[in-house]
């Protein structure tokens, strides 16, 4: 395949659990019509189940991650966190405009906006700057109002029930 004739740009948001998950299989789908793909992972170490098993599943399709062990809360990030933010900002930008990829997956690019390690005005500008056969993907919680006005599709994930209202905690290999 010679690439996307008119690339998008989609946003997976919302409180529910799937954003990752529904990028991811974005990524499968395109993979499997020759597509380029690059998953740029903001907030995440390698210790995330599609870091393993895409290098088995999909070897072509590239993840690369941009994070600390650890959480950060809101107001309590760290100097590295706003660095690799920027970094992960910057490796997304030179591959997309270097023709490296067809499909680009910012996953949790959102959240990295809402913790501040981004502004919405980089983000934007970022954007703007899409080559217009390139598909850009962003997920992570708390979209903000300029980066779903920007979107050419948005998708909210709305949570109705989950297994954490019963004291279940994350599982490996279910919800990372």
């Amino acid at each position: 395949m010679a690439g996307l004739e008119q690339g998008l740009v989609q946003v997976y948001t919302g409180e529910a659990k799937g954003k990752s998950t529904a990028a991811f299989g974005l990524a499968l789908r395109a993979c499997g019509h020759g597509l380029k793909v690059l998953i740029v992972q903001f907030m995440k170490t390698p210790d995330y189940g599609e870091h393993k098993a895409f290098p088995r599943l999909a070897p072509e399709v590239e993840v690369k991650t941009f994070g600390r062990k650890g959480f950060i809360h809101r107001g309590g990030a760290r100097p590295e966190d706003y660095e690799q933010a920027r970094a992960a900002l910057a490796f997304a930008r030179e591959a997309m405009l270097g023709g490296r990829v067809d499909i680009l997956i910012l996953d949790e690019i959102n959240n990295a906006l809402y913790f501040g390690l981004l502004t919405e005005e980089e983000v934007l500008a970022f954007l703007a700057e899409r080559p217009p056969q390139v598909e850009v993907v962003l997920t992570g919680r708390n979209a903000p109002a300029g980066i779903i006005a920007a979107a050419d599709l948005v998708t909210e994930m709305r949570q109705v029930k989950h297994p954490y209202e019963k004291g279940i905690k994350a599982r490996k290999g279910i919800e990372y």
